[in-house]
């Protein structure tokens, strides 16, 4: 078989701030933009990747979700444990300097970890945890 990762999904709750952090502050291309207001859907994704995307899209925006599931989303969207996504650079401190500058929630400097990476830890503007390890 030859199957790819083609689209992940994070949710985000203000699309101008996703748009912010993704393109202006991890430098991501904008590859679409769907619809208006808090139902607006985003693609974003590395440049020179055109093939591996992430949609951020509103939480919960299934109709079959009822109210209850909907309020335990935005819950854990705020604590930050809903949704991960591990990013790879080859210049950790490079990256962790500019996301410091620019301002994003710091969870975790950079760090060697005992299972033989090294990786630092923020949180986008919904709340998602990201993950950066060192691609060495």
């Amino acid at each position: 078989m030859d199957i790819s990762i083609h689209a992940s999904f994070l949710p985000q709750d203000d699309p101008e701030a996703a748009l912010a952090f993704y393109r202006d502050t991890l430098g991501f291309e904008l590859r679409n933009d769907v619809g208006h207001d808090k139902m607006r859907w985003l693609t974003v994704g590395p440049k020179g990747q055109p093939d591996t995307n992430i949609v951020l899209s509103p939480p919960a925006m299934d109709p079959g979700i009822t109210d209850d599931e909907r309020r335990v989303i935005t819950e854990m969207m705020a604590k930050g444990t809903y949704a991960s996504l591990v990013l790879a650079t080859p210049d950790l401190d490079g990256t962790f300097d500019r996301l410091v500058a620019a301002g994003a929630d710091i969870v975790q400097e950079p760090a060697d970890q005992p299972y033989g990476i090294r990786d630092c830890a923020v949180r986008d503007p919904a709340g998602n945890m990201l993950r950066i390890q060192e691609h060495r």
